[in-house]
């Protein structure tokens, strides 16, 4: 990544806010910077730029390590910025669909610093905590509904890795240790600069995370 690139990265890098009690935090955050028509490298979705105004769509895909429920999370924020380098749009991703990032009036945002919620051990983002009360399972997922998915594989790395029945016991016995209550009390959360790294990078990188975390979790047997 070069220079410009990463003073753009950062100079939108979203805020995050993680509940007083959360167990994880991201490993790693693969950005892409996107100036034409195209798909997103990483998510199923695509952006047309057909809005005059909009410079570049800065996509932050964020890589944790676990969930509360398995091995391997990947949620995406992505930042639309304007040709006079304002902050004109923003989108969250939301296991595996996506909502808009900035409230109408606009109060989530911070010169060009979106200020984005993560679901207590599950990471998906809205922009205030208050909507996180409208998910069903949203105590019992950390709780007495976590370790429940071992090392998922998901579309971006299909055939890239593969889970099997030990990876799966593995896992779910150190999710049965993380799990946890939610406090429902955030707290700030900057994106370190040696977090980010290309897309391309970081899709290198994960399975390899995930071998090693594998082979990590084999020595507290």
């Amino acid at each position: 990544m070069d220079d410009f690139t990463m003073d753009l990265v950062q100079k939108y890098a979203p805020i995050l806010y993680f509940d007083a009690r959360e167990p994880f935090f991201p490993a790693r955050v693969g950005v892409t910077v996107l100036d034409k028509l195209g798909a997103s490298p990483s998510f199923r979705r695509s952006f047309d730029f057909q809005a005059k105004d909009l410079k570049y769509v800065i996509e932050y895909a964020i890589y944790w390590d676990y969930d509360i429920q398995h091995l391997y999370e990947l949620e995406h924020v992505w930042i639309y910025v304007g040709q006079d380098g304002t902050v004109v749009d923003c989108d969250a991703s939301f296991h595996g669909g996506y909502f808009k990032g900035l409230l109408r009036d606009r109060s989530n945002l911070e010169d060009t610093h979106v200020n984005m919620y993560s679901q207590p051990g599950k990471h998906a983002f809205l922009p205030d905590p208050e909507m996180f009360y409208l998910i069903p399972d949203l105590m019992e997922c950390t709780k007495a509904e976590a370790h429940k998915r071992g090392l998922i594989v998901t579309g971006a790395f299909d055939g890239i890795y593969e889970s099997n029945d030990e990876k799966d016991r593995l896992v779910n016995a150190e999710l049965t240790r993380k799990a946890f209550t939610p406090s429902m009390e955030f707290q700030e959360y900057r994106l370190d600069p040696s977090l980010f790294v290309t897309w391309e990078q970081l899709k290198v990188e994960v399975p390899q995370r995930i071998e090693a975390c594998i082979e990590q979790l084999r020595g507290l047997e």
